[in-house]
């Protein structure tokens, strides 16, 4: 398969998903005697989660596009790890509305709130497998020859994120704005080049 086939297929789904995001913000039901204001004001989880996923998702597409730019040509295998890692990604409007639905419930918070690290936890897994299978296994592949040192280096960059979003699922279980927090200041570190990846 070519890289602009697969890139292409990659770039529709994601700004699918990067776009169903917006559809969990409704506009506010006010209650008699509420106003506007406070109406939007009460919906700060579905505008704290948009934001968090909406980051992490862009953040995702622009180390894809690197990650892919760096082939000749995908292959099967390298075909179907991408499937995975954009059914993950597909997911996250879901996982979003969850969180944000649930955020401030007494009941089902913390496994809304788990679920939606979850989902990014996975999503983080499938996007280290694939650079790991083009990085370690199909680096004949690549556009031009990286160092063993330099793949690792890559590598451990993109698996390091992994772990954060396992200890935010974990922590899910004692609080669930514990869980957003983790995930939101990850976007926000993840936004930043140096630590993206985003100057490759």
């Amino acid at each position: 398969m070519s890289i602009n086939r697969l890139e292409a297929f990659s770039d529709g789904v994601i700004a699918v998903a990067i776009t169903l995001l917006v559809l969990n913000i409704d506009v506010p039901h006010l209650k008699p005697g509420e106003t506007l204001a406070h109406g939007l004001l009460d919906q700060w989880p579905s505008y704290a989660a948009y934001v968090t996923s909406f980051l992490t998702i862009g953040i995702i597409w622009i180390n894809h596009h690197v990650m892919v730019g760096r082939l000749r040509e995908a292959d099967h295998a390298i075909s179907f790890l991408n499937l995975l890692l954009l059914m993950s990604i597909a997911i996250l409007p879901f996982a979003t509305n969850l969180m944000a639905a649930y955020l401030r419930e007494s009941n089902g918070q913390h496994l809304a709130a788990a679920v939606y690290s979850g989902a990014f936890a996975l999503m983080a897994l499938f996007f280290s497998a694939l650079n790991a299978h083009i990085l370690l296994v199909k680096h004949d592949k690549l556009t031009e020859p990286l160092s063993p040192e330099r793949r690792r280096q890559i590598l451990n960059r993109s698996v390091s994120g992994v772990a954060p979003y396992v200890i935010a699922t974990a922590l899910a279980a004692v609080s669930s704005y514990a869980t957003l927090i983790i995930c939101a200041a990850l976007a926000v570190f993840y936004a930043f080049p140096i630590a993206s990846g985003g100057d490759e």
